[in-house]
């Protein structure tokens, strides 16, 4: 593919849907926010919603069939991806530790690609879990975008049809986050066209 055709392919996002938690709140946050990354024209949407899978915690160079059947629904999606948002809670001061184990599985997918993140929680908003995942994704050789979309007390800002209770300044930081990502992407895509990232 040569620079011009690559411009203007259509980006392909991969989201993470990092809670398999009983009860969790993240396909509120997640309908959400894909509602409005699919509204974004150029955007090709995936999902990788980590409470469909059951990767094994035990990381092998070798993996059981078991373990490959499971890496057979992910692997492929991020590998394929030029960008990624992450979309977590915040469980004691982290992270999900299925996000970890998803992570943990993976090197090249990551590598050269950026990542945006989506978290809700408590009074923190799932900010301290974001923090620590940049330090996580700058090993793998991510770049994780600046602006962020973070809903404190996030049960209490959606309605019972999933609507978020004041729009304007929601969107307006999708659409913020959004943007950097999609010019991170594209910037590193271009860069991989000309020179593959060997990090």
């Amino acid at each position: 593919m040569d620079i011009t055709t690559a411009a203007s392919a259509a980006l392909r996002l991969t989201v993470v849907i990092a809670s398999n938690r009983e009860g969790r709140f993240a396909p509120v946050v997640a309908d959400w926010f894909l509602a409005r990354a699919r509204e974004h024209q150029g955007l090709a949407v995936e999902v990788v919603d980590l409470a469909e899978t059951e990767l094994p915690t035990a990381l092998s160079h070798h993996p059981s069939p078991a373990a490959q059947a499971q890496l057979a629904l992910v692997t492929p999606k991020l590998a394929d991806a030029d960008a990624f948002v992450v979309i977590t809670p915040e469980y004691n001061h982290s992270f999900p530790a299925p996000l970890k184990n998803v992570i943990d599985w993976h090197f090249a997918q990551w590598q050269a690609k950026p990542v945006g993140f989506v978290s809700y929680g408590g009074i923190s908003g799932g900010l301290r879990a974001v923090e620590q995942l940049r330090q996580v994704f700058a090993e793998l050789h991510a770049v994780t975008v600046r602006d962020t979309v973070s809903f404190h007390q996030a049960q209490g800002l959606f309605d019972e049809d999933g609507e978020h209770r004041e729009p304007l300044q929601a969107d307006a930081a999708v659409k913020k986050m959004l943007d950097q990502v999609i010019w991170w992407a594209r910037a590193l895509r271009d860069a991989k066209e000309l020179r593959p990232y060997t990090g």
